[in-house]
């Protein structure tokens, strides 16, 4: 087996790329009888060269993570730097350190285990940085188109951490193997300035994802709205939509009725309701109580993904039909 150690600046992605190896080395083993992990203050390297030094139960191989191995000093290494001079075959060891340099006794110790060091801070240079972007972009199985790249890594500047974030909500969205251009991503960066609701699904309700998704970040960012004020705003607006399924109504008025409301909002659920077909409104229904339950712990998701993928699929519920 082999020795891992994962280095970077950036504490996002060198918790991500830690999180892809760990991912990748337990494959389709049980990550709780695979996995023992170390994090904090509290841990001492002791245990850390205890599990490693521990036969793997009921699996063919042990990972053991230890996190923030950068804390420790060069004394406090050397129960560490001494296992590594025999690593046990059946552990995989995987280092992690954010920020700082490591002792030299730990990296020379690494190499001469043949293990490997994953540097994720990004690099320096504009074009090499670019690549870089490019590169994140593929392994999330996006295509980015070059002046989609420039722009976003101009975007990025020094805060290479966002990525991950934003190419995994265009993979939600768009899904694998797509190519982008930047009016593709521009939607998921967000704009300042608040937008009254019905500017959102009015947007929604013609198909356009883009202007959408845009007024969306407004009103999360600029407007300072909780994602659940915009879930409550979208459930009824399409609440209404439902409502009218199965009822004779062919004009504003007797929608109006039906829904004790005015009008205005009456007609625009009649048009809604057209648009979309009783099948239709049930299917947006469904989107947001999955999206409810998402932000409400039911995935581990970031509330703005969780948003983004919902706007996103009404819009194009609406233009589909």
């Amino acid at each position: 087996m082999s020795v891992h150690l994962v280095t970077g600046g950036d504490e996002s992605i060198v918790r991500q790329a830690a999180h892809d190896l760990v991912h990748r080395l337990v494959g389709d083993g049980e990550r709780s009888l695979m996995v023992d992990e170390f994090e904090g203050d509290e841990y001492e390297l002791r245990a850390v060269v205890d599990a490693a030094q521990t036969p793997p139960f009921l699996t063919e191989t042990r990972v053991v993570l230890a996190r923030d191995i950068g804390r420790f000093t060069a004394d406090e290494l050397t129960a560490l730097v001494t296992y590594l001079g025999e690593p046990l075959p059946t552990t995989e060891l995987v280092l992690v350190s954010v920020g700082g340099r490591l002792p030299k006794s730990l990296t020379d110790a690494v190499k001469a285990a043949g293990g490997t060091t994953t540097a994720t801070t990004p690099p320096n240079r504009a074009t090499d940085r670019q690549a870089w972007v490019a590169t994140r972009a593929e392994e999330h199985g996006l295509r980015l188109e070059p002046p989609a790249v420039a722009w976003l890594t101009g975007w990025l500047g020094e805060e290479a951490g966002r990525l991950d974030g934003l190419l995994g909500t265009l993979v939600a969205v768009y899904g694998d193997g797509v190519r982008l251009g930047r009016a593709d991503i521009e939607p998921f960066i967000g704009d300042a300035g608040g937008v009254p609701p019905w500017d959102l699904t009015d947007a929604i309700d013609r198909g356009e994802t883009t202007k959408a998704l845009t007024l969306l970040g407004r009103m999360l960012h600029g407007g300072e709205r909780h994602p659940l004020q915009v879930m409550a705003t979208l459930h009824n607006h399409y609440q209404n939509v439902v409502r009218l399924d199965g009822r004779d109504v062919r004009d504003k008025k007797g929608a109006a009725a039906v829904l004790g409301v005015k009008d205005f909002p009456a007609q625009k659920a009649l048009e809604n309701h057209r648009r979309l077909g009783g099948s239709g409104a049930m299917r947006a229904i469904r989107l947001l109580a999955d999206a409810d339950l998402d932000l409400r712990g039911e995935r581990d998701l970031p509330a703005e993904l969780v948003m983004d993928v919902l706007v996103a699929r009404l819009s194009r519920l609406g233009a589909r039909r």
